[in-house]
């Protein structure tokens, strides 16, 4: 085999410390995107907690700790008696109320205590975080309308991105996904806007029962899904919302009326998906469940949107901040949720709840919430870009 010449080697030369240049720039804006969503999904929590929190102060009751995230103490600091701490993990956080048995200085009939006071005030200190999630989320959505206007169109770009999938469809049978961005369909490329939306309809009520190939565009490089329409009503679907793949455009607003009307019109959107989101993982657990994602998912995603600037970053934070309301308003154990059904099965006795079970239900909803995390988040990790593109095929 001959050496390279000159000119050969040159190239080289110069295309090996480009190529790491780039792979360098590329790593370094995913961190900071990834930082900036951490960022984003650890101030939600502390705005829940906030929420908890004022509520109880407000009304005098005793605080022992105001904790956001979990595992060990990063930064930690006490005033006025209640201890302040950012820990290492920001999935989670949580504001404790002291009693006569952890301090010895208490007693038992204090008034200040948190079960010592009347069901409304401690429903109220329940409910405090969810509505701080969703108060939040609205005020984030009117900042998006005084900071980039209101959304006028898309600025088109090749393909289209899959909004929504249906349970048991052919789509979520494919193993597509919401975010999932299509190409081409049979090696034809979808051109752009509402032609390419077109294009892949037509090519679906074309080919019932006939098998399509979806080349998708991704971080990790192109893949492909193999999808067979069904016909559904006397036409041809796969089960999927689409949309031009591009840009969001925004235009100023034009009045407060129409700022009040839009921001709270998609925090009504926000809010009506996310439970019809949850309503699905209740009738169709087995499918909806793969849709699930983890702090490590969430993350995931919010860097995807921080790249596209800091209109979809807020947006990714109305949406996240409504999601984590409505997660905390079900009533399983650990949540608020649970703790309001909890006050609510003492309002009917007529007195309190044994001290044991409440916290028996409390300590197993709590392992069985870590132990979720703990799986989503390995899942997760396991299908971040990066790691695929290290891993062997």
């Amino acid at each position: 085999m001959p050496a390279p010449t000159k000119t050969a080697s040159a190239w080289i030369r110069s295309t090996i410390p480009s190529q790491r240049a780039e792979w360098r720039n590329h790593a370094v804006a995913a961190v900071i995107h990834s930082l900036a969503a951490l960022a984003v999904l650890g101030l939600l929590v502390a705005i829940h907690e906030t929420g908890h929190f004022l509520a109880a102060t407000c009304q005098g009751i005793r605080v022992s700790s105001f904790s956001i995230g979990l595992g060990p103490v990063l930064v930690g600091w006490r005033r006025r008696g209640i201890r302040f701490a950012l820990r290492a993990i920001p999935i989670g956080g949580y504001v404790a109320f002291p009693d006569s048995k952890t301090e010895e200085e208490i007693h038992a009939q204090d008034p200040d205590l948190f079960r010592n006071r009347p069901l409304p005030q401690r429903a109220l200190v329940i409910a405090a975080g969810v509505l701080a999630n969703l108060i939040f989320a609205w005020v984030v959505l009117l900042a998006q309308g005084a900071m980039y206007g209101v959304p006028d169109g898309i600025t088109a770009s090749a393909g289209i991105v899959v909004t929504a999938v249906s349970p048991d469809s052919p789509a979520a049978v494919a193993g597509l996904e919401p975010g999932d961005h299509v190409v081409a369909v049979n090696g034809q490329p979808l051109g752009q806007g509402d032609e390419a939306v077109k294009t892949i309809i037509t090519t679906v009520q074309t080919h019932p029962d006939m098998p399509l190939t979806l080349q998708l565009d991704g971080g990790d490089g192109p893949r492909e899904r193999q999808v067979t329409p069904r016909l559904d009503e006397g036409t041809s679907r796969i089960g999927t919302q689409l949309q031009p793949y591009g840009m969001s455009r925004y235009r100023p607003v034009e009045g407060v009326g129409e700022w009040l009307a839009t921001a709270s019109q998609g925090f009504w959107t926000i809010t009506t998906n996310t439970l019809a989101g949850y309503g699905q993982l209740l009738t169709h657990f087995q499918t909806t469940a793969r849709q699930l994602g983890g702090p490590v998912r969430i993350v995931e995603v919010g860097a995807r949107l921080a790249q596209q600037g800091g209109a979809s970053l807020l947006l990714f934070t109305a949406l996240i901040s409504i999601n984590l309301a409505v997660l905390n308003a079900l009533p399983l154990p650990a949540l608020d949720g649970g703790q309001m059904v909890l006050l609510l099965w003492e309002g009917l006795r007529g007195q309190p709840l044994p001290e044991r079970w409440t916290l028996a239900v409390n300590r197993l909803g709590f392992a069985l919430l870590l132990g979720l995390v703990g799986v989503l988040m390995v899942r997760d990790t396991s299908q971040l870009d990066i790691l695929k593109s290290w891993l062997p095929r």
